[in-house]
């Protein structure tokens, strides 16, 4: 359990929110629902700190999935993922809030694969670019932690899985775990499992899957090697 008394919770009733919600109950835990603290309207951010007067602002809420409305509905995905990052930045900042944001390790290029977080960036796809976008402002913000996120919901949920596809996932309920132990760190840190190809992942929760290779000709919004170097991470953990 950390020891931060307030911490505010983004995106709680999403796929990862409602797990960490159900491991971490208590009091010390704010979970808005989205009518009370809707991240594109700045007025309804600041009611809500105000009221509630967090020290940690753990911003999940995002739009991920399906990844194709990042391409078909570019609008929604700026304003939800980059603007209404942006205004939380600024809320609190305003209040000295310490704002931890959600990534992913799709900003990476996916080319060579161990990156570290200082490697360059280059997003593969555009929901890359929008959280990108929203670590722009975080990144502005000194009194911040943004984490690049490679995680998924445990068993594996799709019946195919790419053999030739290294990264670093981890499930849900690992990361809900080690969360709280980041709270009092700041800058970037890369957050996932060992390197792995999806296929090796996929199978040790869903026996079914099935191993196929990704086809670049088809799929140009995925790359071959997206991995992540997790030193950090680990040396943080075995501390």
């Amino acid at each position: 359990m950390s020891s931060y008394k307030k911490i505010l919770f983004t995106g709680a009733s999403g796929r990862f929110g409602s797990k960490f919600r159900s491991y971490f109950n208590s009091k010390n835990y704010i979970y808005p629902k989205r009518k009370d603290l809707n991240i594109t309207i700045f007025k309804s951010i600041e009611r809500y700190l105000d009221k509630y007067r967090p020290k940690i602002l753990v911003h999940c809420a995002a739009l991920s999935r399906p990844m194709d409305i990042h391409e078909s509905n570019i609008s929604k995905s700026i304003l939800t993922n980059i603007i209404g990052t942006c205004n939380l930045v600024v809320a609190c900042e305003k209040r000295d809030i310490k704002l931890i944001y959600f990534s992913t390790n799709y900003v990476y290029p996916g080319v060579k694969g161990n990156y570290s977080e200082k490697s360059n960036l280059l997003p593969i796809n555009n929901y890359g670019w929008s959280k990108l976008g929203g670590e722009c402002a975080v990144h502005m913000y000194k009194n911040s932690l943004i984490l690049r996120i490679c995680m998924t919901e445990k068993p594996f949920i799709h019946k195919k899985a790419f053999k030739n596809v290294k990264t670093n996932f981890i499930f849900h309920e690992e990361v809900v775990k080690i969360l709280p132990k980041l709270f009092k760190y700041k800058g970037i840190i890369n957050v996932g499992g060992p390197i792995q190809s999806i296929f090796q992942f996929a199978k040790k929760s869903n026996f079914s899957v099935k191993g196929v290779n990704l086809k670049k000709s088809k799929r140009k919004d995925i790359k071959l090697n997206p991995s992540m170097n997790i030193r950090k991470l680990n040396k943080i953990l075995n501390d």
